[in-house]
C-alpha cells in the first residue's frame, strides 16, 4: 500500500538536529533516486545529515518529517544521468524493492515536490508565493490566496451479483487482457455515494445499491485519493460506454482475467472477493 506509516511524524520544518543524519527522497521527474546495488533486487535510499551528492544540487527541498527518529527530506532534481551506484526507478516499479515505510513516503513527496513546483507563482494574480512555516502551504502576500496541496477524491467500487460474481471491466489505458473494478473522479458538488452512482451508470449502464464503505489509499499518479466501496447489483444491462470502458463482465472467483497491480486499492478489493469466495 502507498500510504504513509504510523511511526512517521510528517511536520513542515525541522526539529531534529542539524547533524542528523536522515533519508533523501530524490526525484528526476517522477522517477526516484535509489541504491541498487544492495543485492537481491531490493534499493535503498539516499541517507545522510547533508546532501551527499555535490555534484547534482537540487532545484528545490522539502522537510517531510521524521521517521523513527530520523528526518526525511523531499529534494526535486534536473533530470540528469545518476550518480555511479545508483539508478532513478518509478514508484510502481519499486513495488517490493523498497520496503514499505519508505516507499508509502516516497508517494507523500512526489505529490508534494510536484504542489511545490507547479504553485510558485500565484494562480489570482501572477505574484510569486512565499512556503509557509507553521503549515504546507503556499502564500501570496500581494493579494492574500494560499494554495495548499492539491488532492483529487477517486470512487472506487466493487459490484457483486446474489450468484457470487465480480463485475470487472476493461479501460483503453490498461495493459493487454487486464481487467478492474469501476473507478472515476468525483465531479464538483457530488458526495462520494453520488460519484458511484453516476460513473457506474455512465461507463457500464447499470444501478448499485447498498454501498458499503472499504478502505483508502493515496495514489501519488499524481495526486489522488482512492476511496473504495463494496456496492450489489440493482439492475440493468451491462452497456459499456466505448470510451472510459471498452469491455466489461461478470466474472466469478474461479475464471478470473488479468488483475491489476498489488499495490493498487483495485488489486485488494478483488482479493478480498476472493477470500470471500473461498
Amino acid at each position: 500500500m502507498l500510504s504513509l506509516p504510523d511511526e512517521f511524524m510528517p511536520a513542515c520544518e525541522s526539529t531534529a538536529v542539524p547533524e542528523a543524519p536522515g533519508w533523501w527522497f530524490a526525484f528526476a521527474g517522477s522517477t526516484l533516486l535509489v541504491h541498487t546495488a544492495t543485492g537481491g533486487g531490493t534499493v535503498e535510499l539516499p541517507h545522510g545529515a547533508v546532501w551527499p551528492f555535490a555534484e547534482q544540487p537540487p532545484l528545490r527541498c522539502l522537510f517531510l518529517g521524521i521517521l523513527n527518529g530520523q528526518p526525511c527530506h523531499a529534494v526535486e532534481l534536473a533530470e540528469a544521468p545518476p550518480p555511479a551506484g545508483l539508478s532513478c526507478i518509478g514508484l510502481r516499479e519499486l513495488w517490493g524493492r523498497l520496503d514499505e515505510a519508505r516507499l508509502g513516503i516516497a508517494g507523500q513527496a512526489l505529490q508534494l515536490i510536484e504542489w511545490d513546483r507547479s504553485h510558485g507563482f500565484c494562480g489570482r494574480c501572477g505574484t510569486p508565493t512565499q512556503r509557509r512555516a507553521d503549515e504546507r502551504a503556499r502564500h501570496c502576500a500581494t493579494c492574500g490566496l494560499t494554495a495548499y496541496p492539491r488532492l483529487s477524491p477517486v470512487v472506487m467500487v466493487r459490484v457483486l451479483r446474489e450468484d457470487g460474481r465480480i463485475l470487472l471491466a476493461r479501460a483503453p489505458r490498461f495493459a493487454p487482457g487486464v481487467y478492474s473494478v469501476l473507478a472515476g473522479f468525483v465531479e464538483a458538488g457530488e458526495t462520494l455515494e453520488q460519484a458511484i452512482h453516476r460513473e457506474v451508470a455512465e461507463e457500464v449502464g447499470i444501478q448499485v445499491r447498498n454501498l458499503r464503505y472499504f478502505a483508502s489509499q493515496s495514489w501519488p499518479f499524481p495526486h489522488s485519493l482512492m476511496i473504495a466501496f463494496s456496492a450489489d447489483y440493482a439492475g440493468g444491462e451491462l452497456c459499456v460506454d466505448g470510451h472510459e470502458i471498452v469491455d466489461a463482465g461478470w466474472f466469478s472467483a474461479a475464471d478470473l482475467p488479468g488483475l491489476p497491480s498489488p499495490m493498487s486499492m483495485a488489486w485488494r478489493l478483488i482479493q478480498d472477493f476472493v477470500t470471500q469466495e473461498h
